[in-house]
């Protein structure tokens, strides 16, 4: 039998580079990549931002695909990136909503844009470094599965995937725990096996998202009220990029009780804070839809639905209201439902499919 073609998606780091380690064992001709995502020109801030699109990523990648006799290339996904990741973290932002970049860059970048070049060249597969696994159910759909180690699974940032991506893909890590992944790269002599995981936005390394955005559209934030939910002005806020649903710290507003941010609305340029209790909901509404263990969610079905990469999930039902609406009804309230993230439904192990909170 002909071996199968896979392009790995090299990021430098541990879990990527034991995935092109474990294909190549299991008999895959093995390509490496290195999506080169980053916009700046400058070397010295490429190689001290890192993450996984730094120049010292390349670097490592390079290093372990010699390591693995496999072949290695830099592939240039700027303007992809630019306009399907950066681009839409900063509407985002503007709009009042909390984006989610990691799920468009997989759903848009890592698998549409790197999946249709990997095909261009001859490529069976691609494969990436994910805590999760795949599988092809009895009624012939694709799903994502829960990684072995809860600790780690990837799954939340996945659910966007569609049936053509999922058919073409490997995620060989999602069967290890994250210590025997580290250990099969010692074994293997494979440089980066004590390297530490990157855990920030890549193209936002420190964090700090408000000046980014600043610097990205040039314009400086306006300030304007925090307001709570009857309308009464409480103070000042620096300019709603700084602000987000569930947030506590960093207000500066000294109401002698606590108080979160319940809702943004960039159309007054008011940010709505409001006790704990205020910020609970058990109702749930999100579009953008993607199915992917079921052709539609059944009704009446209890799944377990997750709000935010953190959150363990909770049981919920779901309703069709129109074409790409639905309402999610918790069994409990949740906390700081945030218009932006996703919100994604698991049936058992199995992601049934997902879509974006409104």
């Amino acid at each position: 039998m002909e071996k199968k073609t896979v392009v790995v998606g090299m990021s430098g780091g541990v879990d990527s580079s034991v995935a092109a380690y474990l294909l190549k064992e299991q008999g895959y001709r093995v390509i490496g990549v290195t999506m080169q995502i980053w916009q700046e020109e400058d070397a010295c801030t490429l190689e001290h931002e890192g993450g996984c699109c730094g120049l010292s990523a390349v670097e490592d990648a390079r290093r372990v695909a010699q390591m693995l006799d496999i072949p290695y290339y830099v592939m240039n996904f700027r303007k992809e990136f630019q306009k399907n990741v950066i681009d839409y973290f900063v509407r985002e932002y503007q709009n009042g909503r909390t984006p989610n970049p990691c799920i468009a860059c997989n759903r848009y970048v890592k698998w549409e844009s790197l999946l249709q070049r990997s095909l261009e060249i001859g490529a069976d597969y691609i494969a990436t470094g994910h805590y999760a696994r795949i599988c092809q159910l009895e009624n012939g759909r694709y799903a994502i599965r829960n990684s072995v180690t809860a600790r780690k699974d990837q799954t939340y940032a996945l659910y966007n995937l569609t049936q053509e991506q999922l058919s073409r893909t490997l995620m060989p890590v999602g069967a290890y725990e994250k210590d025997e992944v580290r250990n099969i790269a010692k074994k293997a002599g494979l440089l980066v096996a004590d390297k530490a995981d990157s855990m920030e936005i890549c193209f936002v390394p420190d964090g700090d998202y408000a000046s980014y955005i600043e610097r990205e559209t040039g314009q400086k934030s306006q300030e304007g009220n925090f307001v709570d939910t009857r309308g009464n002005i409480l103070g000042k806020h620096k300019g709603i990029i700084h602000y987000t649903v569930g947030q506590r710290k960093g207000l500066n507003l000294a109401l002698g009780y606590p108080v979160f941010v319940i809702k943004i609305k960039p159309e007054t340029n008011e940010v709505v804070v409001g006790r704990l209790e205020e910020s609970m909901t058990n109702t749930v509404y999100m579009n953008q839809v993607n199915f992917m263990s079921e052709p539609e969610f059944a009704s009446g079905k209890i799944y377990r639905g997750k709000i935010r990469y953190n959150h363990k999930g909770a049981p919920c039902t779901v309703k069709k209201l129109e074409d790409d609406l639905y309402q999610c009804t918790f069994l409990e309230d949740q906390r700081a439902v945030t218009p932006g993230q996703a919100l994604v439904l698991y049936d058992d192990e199995l992601v049934a499919g997902g879509g974006v909170i409104i």
